[in-house]
Order: structure tokens, then sequence, then C-alpha cells
């Protein structure tokens, strides 16, 4: 957990620069600022976390079902920049000879995006305007 953070702060490093005094001493009073490539890193636990962290399971088809259409869409991208985070981790610490820690959360993520996937297709066959259905179809490809 404490190589996470390490690794996370040395790439992070890179990216932001303070060029004059001003902005440190912003950066310094206020929380934390803000990197989109932090998105990409679970930088909120703790080395001294002893406790094993317990991840949630995938979600089921029949769950699914029960959301709505915009609903299965935000779901779709939050699946995916879960899944974006996870495969940078991986691919962070394969190149350092490092264990991703958690290897099942990435097979949880692409069943849970296979069954959104799914369902999406399934409202998007029951519908009986062809044109929208065509139209949902179309949608559901792109993502």
């Amino acid at each position: 957990m404490f190589l996470r953070r390490a690794i996370g702060r040395t790439l992070f490093a890179a990216t932001t620069s303070h060029s004059s005094a001003a902005p440190a001493a912003a950066s310094s009073t206020s929380s934390a600022t803000y990197n989109p490539l932090e998105q990409f890193f679970e930088m909120d636990r703790n080395a001294e976390d002893d406790k094993p962290v317990v991840y949630g399971r995938s979600w089921k088809a029949c769950e699914l079902r029960l959301k709505s259409w915009d609903d299965l869409q935000k779901l779709w991208y939050v699946l995916l920049k879960e899944k974006n985070m996870l495969t940078t981790q991986r691919q962070m610490l394969n190149a350092q000879n490092l264990r991703f820690p958690d290897p099942e959360r990435i097979s949880k993520v692409r069943k849970s995006m296979c069954r959104t996937k799914h369902v999406l297709t399934e409202r998007a066959i029951e519908e009986p305007d062809v044109r929208r259905s065509a139209e949902m179809k179309r949608m559901i490809n792109a993502l």
C-alpha cells in the first residue's frame, strides 16, 4: 500500500509544477490540488492500514434490469474508469516486478461491464420502434 502511494507521488511530481511562491503558498493552505492523473490511481489508503480491504461483488443482470437507461450509461462509465484505474495500477506494478494485490477486481469489473451491455442490448431489442431500436444499438456498440 505504501508503494502505491510512493509510485503515485513520483508520477504526479512530474506533472505538477509550482513556478512561483504564490501558488506554492496557496497549495499549502488548501487541502489538496486536483490532478487529473489521480483518477488512475488509488491514493486514499495509508501504508499503516492493517485491515484487509474488502471489495464488492460484480453487478447481477437482474439488478441492472431495474435501473434506468441513464443510470446504466452512468454505471458503464464508472466501471470503465475503474477498469482503467486497475489496469494502470497492474501495469505499473508489473513494470516494477511487483504483484498486483487484487487481480479478481478486474474480472468483477469486466463481468459488470458485460452484464450492463447485455441489459442495454435486451432493451434495444425489445424496443417496438425500429428507428429508436437501431439508434439504441448504435449507442451500445459505441460503448
